[in-house]
């Protein structure tokens, strides 16, 4: 009697690789697609801010962040207001900014924030903010505990504000002068010694 034909292997775990890779390949390019006015880079140099009003991570205001622009008409994040709200429109009107956008958690992008906040400190011109991307509210107010943050730290709650900016690497940092204008930006890790660079080109123009 023949012995029976042991089982062919199975290939599903490989598969599911490919379906994996595939499905992260198709966000970062639909992120960098989909966001208006910016790309896998941040926003486009030299481009007016694109505009928004986020409930600040410390507070107890609920929401999505309004990211409705003013040629839209209606509700507009720049028409939102409050103690517990950043509010990108006001963050630019008198001086120069830069925002960053970090994740909820310990890492690299946590990192970036404190250096970008000690070049700062020679800039006293600038208004610095960041964006927590997602993540648990909880565990965002619990790094900026730890961190001792003072600046306005607001919370990403569905990331409809990281697409818009076309945030696909953290940290990534956008500084603006003032009015809005983008000058330049950060994808990834930069030096203490790049920060203040950038800071200053802001500052100049203050």
């Amino acid at each position: 009697m023949n012995e029976p034909a042991p089982p062919a292997p199975t290939r599903l775990p490989g598969v599911i690789v490919v379906i994996v890779a595939v499905a992260l390949l198709a966000y970062i390019t639909y992120n960098s697609l989909s966001s208006e006015g910016g790309s896998s880079q941040g926003p486009a140099v030299g481009a007016a801010m694109l505009e928004f009003a986020a409930p600040l991570v410390s507070g107890e205001l609920q929401g999505d962040a309004n990211v409705r622009q003013r040629s839209a008409g209606g509700k507009v994040a720049c028409d939102v207001g409050g103690a517990a709200v950043l509010n990108s429109c006001r963050l630019v009107a008198s001086r120069p900014a830069a925002l960053a956008f970090i994740e909820a958690g310990e890492g690299s992008c946590a990192q970036q924030l404190d250096r970008l906040l000690t070049a700062a400190a020679g800039y006293r011109s600038v208004a610095v903010a960041a964006i927590v991307i997602a993540g648990q509210r909880d565990e965002a107010r619990s790094l900026v505990s730890t961190h001792k943050w003072t600046v306005p730290v607001a919370w990403d709650r569905d990331a409809a504000l990281a697409n818009l900016y076309g945030v696909a690497v953290c940290p990534q940092i956008v500084f603006l002068r003032r009015g809005g204008i983008v000058d330049s930006v950060t994808v990834g890790g930069a030096s203490t010694a790049e920060l203040r660079r950038r800071l200053a080109a802001i500052a100049q123009g203050s």
